[in-house]
This record gives structure tokens, C-alpha cells and sequence, in this order.
């Protein structure tokens, strides 16, 4: 599936932003995110008076000459985050709808450039059906990055998800060390508040990218109708059904969905997790600069 805005301008549009993550935490050395912790950057942060035991280099000779004490200089450290993108790889997201699933692809991709130009380690997780398939490892460096992007676009979109048991299952999310990104339409039977919770517990700073489609937000459905849920196993499947759509239900339907949307929003609000809504039919960069940026992920 080729995604048409993954290209050289577009990606150079994203050189001028820097993915927003929390000061607290840990990481690796030698990134470009400051932490409260002193490091050795060349970035003055404060003063301590000298302890024995500590780097004379460091003291100030100058503040010894106006207080005749030693105090050492204190600079701000930076580290290496690692970034976990976990895309949704059901038939919901794009069997039967190239342009979410190029959407899908398209806020993956911009999302692993943010990471990569911040000097950032990169792991995208492809889940399917109840597992986390990891086919690219650890990405650092721009090269390896566009590398991967290619292989992105041939990625199959079929069968469901459990957000669940795919992301608790995956036995390296790392432990305060970055964030994890998780795109979908969380059209799930599966308890994703678990998956959420989990890596809460794993100390992550956690974004979700809901992804949705003209058709799913606005439906201009009427009349009599087969819906064919394109995740069922087969035709005779029971989500498979002939409805004659009224206006009434779709004003129920209409309610059902941004309840729907206010639910996942208000877990993330009490579990202090980011969370934006897209539709594919929007121009992506409008999307991600304009919602991003308003969330405080990018700056």
C-alpha cells in the first residue's frame, strides 16, 4: 500500500518539531531530552556547596573568592528515549479502506521521524490478533529509519486485535524510559484500559492516535442495508446483519460514537495519558501539527 504523503518534503516539514516528554524520565544517556537529574551537558542548572568525594574540577573558584566556600557547578543531563509505536494491524484499520489504513501508516511513520531526528531509539509493534510482532528491532539513525518506512507501506490489515493481551504480552515495553504510541480506532472487544493500565505501570509516558474514517464519524447510510463487519470471521458470522437504516438511528448512532470518544478521553484524563482523534480524510499535516501540538506531544 503505497501512502502518498510519505515523502522527502514531508518529512523535512517535521525536521522544525521535537517530540514534548516528561523531564522524569529515565532514559539513556546521550540524547537530547533534559531530565531533572544533573548530568554533564554544558547547560548550567545550579550550585551545591562540596561534599567530600566530589570532582574538584567542578568547583567554582570564583563564588570561593566572595564566600570562601566551595561550591560545585551543577548542569542538566540529557538522555536517549525509546519510542514504541503500537499500530493496529486489523481488517478495521485498513482491509477495506486504503486511505485509514495510509492515514494509520502516515501517523506512525511522522511519529518514528520525531523520535529518530531527537536522537531517540525507535521500535515499531505491529499487533496482530493477540500477539506483537517486532520485524524491524531497535531503529537509531535516519538511514535505518527510511530503511524501514518502505517496509511500513507493505504491511497487511487483516483479522482483529486484543489490544490487551498484545500489548501486556509484549515482554519489552521498557520500564520510564520513553514513550509508547498506540494507533487505532479502538474498535476492539478487548479491554484496552488494561493494555493502559499495564504500562502505567511500566512507568510510560503514553499517547493514543485514534484513527477513523469519514464513513465511521458521518455515515450517509439509508434505506435497507447489508453491514458486513469486515473483522467477522465469515459471512454467517452474528456482527453480519441487514438493518433498514431510519434517521433515528443514525442520531443513536451518532451518540453512541462520541460517547464512545468522551469514555476513552476521560480514562486517559484520569490515568494522565494524551490522547487525539483523527479522521482520514483531513490532511495529515493539518492533523499532526495542529492536534499534536495542542496536546503538548510535539513542540
Amino acid at each position: 500500500m503505497k501512502v502518498p504523503f510519505l515523502n522527502d518534503g514531508f518529512f523535512s516539514r517535521l525536521e522544525t518539531s521535537a517530540l514534548n516528554l516528561r523531564s522524569s524520565l529515565a532514559g539513556f544517556f546521550g540524547g537530547k531530552h533534559l531530565v531533572k537529574t544533573y548530568g554533564q551537558t554544558v547547560e548550567f542548572a545550579d550550585y551545591r556547596e562540596y561534599m567530600l568525594g566530589d570532582d574538584i574540577r567542578r568547583i567554582d573558584w570564583n563564588l570561593y573568592s566572595r564566600f570562601e566556600k566551595y561550591f560545585l557547578k551543577l548542569f542538566t543531563d540529557e538522555r536517549q528515549m525509546h519510542t514504541q509505536i503500537f499500530l493496529d494491524c486489523s481488517a478495521s484499520i485498513g482491509k477495506t479502506n486504503a486511505t485509514k489504513a495510509a492515514y494509520a501508516i502516515g501517523f506512525a511513520a511522522a511519529l518514528g521521524f520525531l523520535s529518530i531526528h531527537n536522537m531517540d531509539k525507535l521500535s515499531f509493534k505491529l499487533m496482530k490478533d493477540d500477539k506483537v510482532e517486532d520485524p524491524f528491532g531497535t531503529i537509531v539513525g535516519k538511514t535505518n529509519f527510511f530503511r524501514v518506512i518502505g517496509d511500513l507501506e507493505k504491511i497487511e490489515f487483516d483479522g482483529d486485535v486484543d489490544l490487551e493481551k498484545a500489548i501486556v504480552g509484549c515482554n519489552d515495553v521498557g520500564n520510564n524510559d520513553g514513550l509508547t504510541i498506540i494507533i487505532s480506532d479502538f474498535f476492539t472487544n478487548s479491554d484496552w484500559r488494561k493494555a493502559i493500565d499495564y504500562l502505567c505501570y511500566k512507568k510510560r509516558q503514553i499517547l493514543l492516535v485514534q484513527v477513523l474514517s469519514r464513513d465511521e464519524v458521518d455515515p450517509t447510510y439509508y434505506g435497507r442495508i447489508n453491514l458486513v463487519d469486515s473483522e467477522a470471521a465469515d459471512i454467517t458470522d452474528g456482527k453480519n446483519m441487514k438493518l433498514r437504516i431510519t434517521r433515528a438511528m443514525q442520531l443513536a448512532y451518532e451518540e453512541a460514537l462520541n460517547d464512545f470518544k468522551a469514555e476513552i478521553k476521560s480514562f486517559c484524563a484520569s490515568r494522565g495519558v494524551d490522547f487525539v482523534t483523527s479522521v482520514s480524510d483531513m490532511p495529515i499535516e493539518k492533523e499532526i501539527f495542529g492536534k499534536l501540538l495542542k496536546a503538548g506531544i510535539m513542540e
